[in-house]
């Protein structure tokens, strides 16, 4: 289970930092006329969301995490600031529940 925790905090950052590029290339597109940014970056963001949504699928099997559960943390990457809330959230509890394992 740490082996997959590594990876979806990585994905979990940078997805998130990808979602808030977007934000502001949606702004610049339909308030300003400027779509270059965008056409940039929204592929980048949503090949990488296709990626942390494998590595929350990975994690969430290796934790046995229920389905509901692990879709909340796939709907994570969709709204701004909350991956780094959720990220924060599932390391405090795979962290305690790998400390509760080796106890």
């Amino acid at each position: 289970m740490e082996s997959a925790l590594k990876p979806f905090r990585v994905l979990a950052y940078v997805v998130g930092v990808m979602l808030l590029v977007l934000c502001v290339a949606m702004v610049l597109r339909y308030g300003f006329g400027a779509a270059e940014l965008s056409k940039i970056v929204a592929p980048i963001h949503g090949g990488l969301y296709m990626i942390y949504l494998i590595t929350v699928m990975n994690l969430g099997m290796k934790a046995r995490w229920s389905w509901p559960y692990m879709l909340g943390v796939m709907l994570g990457g969709t709204v701004p600031f909350l991956s780094f809330y959720v990220e924060r959230r599932v390391h405090g509890r795979v962290r305690s529940e790998l400390s509760a394992a080796r106890a």
